[in-house]
């Protein structure tokens, strides 16, 4: 049955549409603040917990950046304090770049840098393909309990160990020696050092890195490799073809860290194996760093020297996300 509906005069379009906008608008504003006060009252025991962490950060991180400001000024910590030293505005960064250990100490490091590039990032990615094609998980348990054990070490033993195995009195020249073959001493010989650093943090380190790579392999489908074995496809061309391509996002994106990462190889590591071979082949920039910052109290210039650091590692971060960027890859962060 129809019902006649009265006439009314429908509103201007363009005063509907104002309204309707208005409308919208609100209730946009009212959902918005209901569902923000809605997840604050429902994550508050996650907020809690990561409240200590944060503070940690902002106190141990984002606080002492204020202390940047030394780079800049003729710092002297126990008469003038660092609100009222001089500014001394560039000196510093000039008698940083006129010293040649800063350069010295600049090359060992990115040689050192490259050096780990080339022969320790690769370790971590192959042991985790091994360790993924090894069926019985009592063993592959096994082995990784083994792999992850030296990362708990500390480098004061970590070192001690390389020097009974491989220094003048070592377990390897003694046993040369009682051969009647010359015994040698790799712990205390400048050409090498770069290498033996690199052995130690792939003693220590190599098995603490497959974790994030096996991470990524067990999420990789295993359909993907019933498929490409029905297809005919061996076990390398299966790694090629479906390990590989799972792993290369991860790849990428630890690549991208440890690029930006360039200038820290390691201060304790190379600190106390620093007086055996010799500033020459062993001062890397933290080290240079702390020697002319703690040691000799020139605290402006080692400012400075932190500062450079971190614009030249920001850089670097950039540079490589950007190439990751231009092969695929998400990187550090999204474009």
């Amino acid at each position: 049955m129809a019902v006649d509906l009265p006439d009314r005069k429908l509103p201007d379009r363009k005063l509907r549409r104002k309204f309707r906008g208005r409308a919208e608008a609100h209730s946009r504003r009212s959902a918005d603040g209901v569902r923000w006060w809605h997840r604050l009252r429902r994550d508050r025991t996650l907020l809690l917990m990561t409240a200590p962490a944060v503070a940690l950060l902002l106190l141990f991180t984002y606080v002492p950046l204020l202390w940047t400001t030394v780079a800049f000024k003729d710092y002297d910590p126990f008469t003038q304090g660092l609100w009222t030293s001089p500014w001394a505005g560039f000196d510093n960064f000039t008698l940083l770049f006129q010293d040649s250990r800063f350069w010295d100490a600049f090359a060992n490091t990115l040689s050192i840098t490259f050096i780990q590039l080339v022969l320790f990032f690769p370790v971590p990615v192959a042991l985790a393909l091994l360790l993924n094609s090894v069926l019985s998980d009592r063993l592959r348990g096994l082995v990784q309990s083994i792999l992850y054990l030296p990362h708990f070490f500390s480098w004061v033993l970590v070192i001690t160990i390389f020097q009974q195995m491989l220094g003048g009195a070592g377990l390897l020249a003694q046993q040369l020696r009682s051969h009647g073959y010359e015994g040698f001493d790799l712990m205390t010989d400048p050409g090498v050092f770069t290498f033996l650093v690199t052995a130690q943090l792939v003693w220590k380190d190599a098995g603490w890195g497959v974790i994030v790579f096996l991470a990524a392999l067990s999420a990789v489908n295993q359909d993907l490799y019933e498929a490409a074995a029905v297809d005919g496809a061996g076990r390398w061309r299966r790694m090629w073809h479906v390990t590989l391509p799972a792993l290369r996002p991860v790849i990428a994106l630890l690549l991208v860290l440890r690029v930006g990462d360039a200038l820290t190889v390691g201060f304790e590591q190379i600190l106390l194996q620093r007086d055996a071979v010799g500033p020459g082949a062993s001062e890397v920039f933290d080290t240079y760093v702390w020697w002319v910052g703690i040691a000799n109290t020139d605290y402006g210039i080692a400012a400075a020297g932190g500062l450079i650091k971190g614009v030249f590692s920001l850089v670097l971060v950039l540079i490589a996300n950007k190439v990751a960027h231009m092969l695929g890859e998400q990187g550090v962060y999204r474009k």
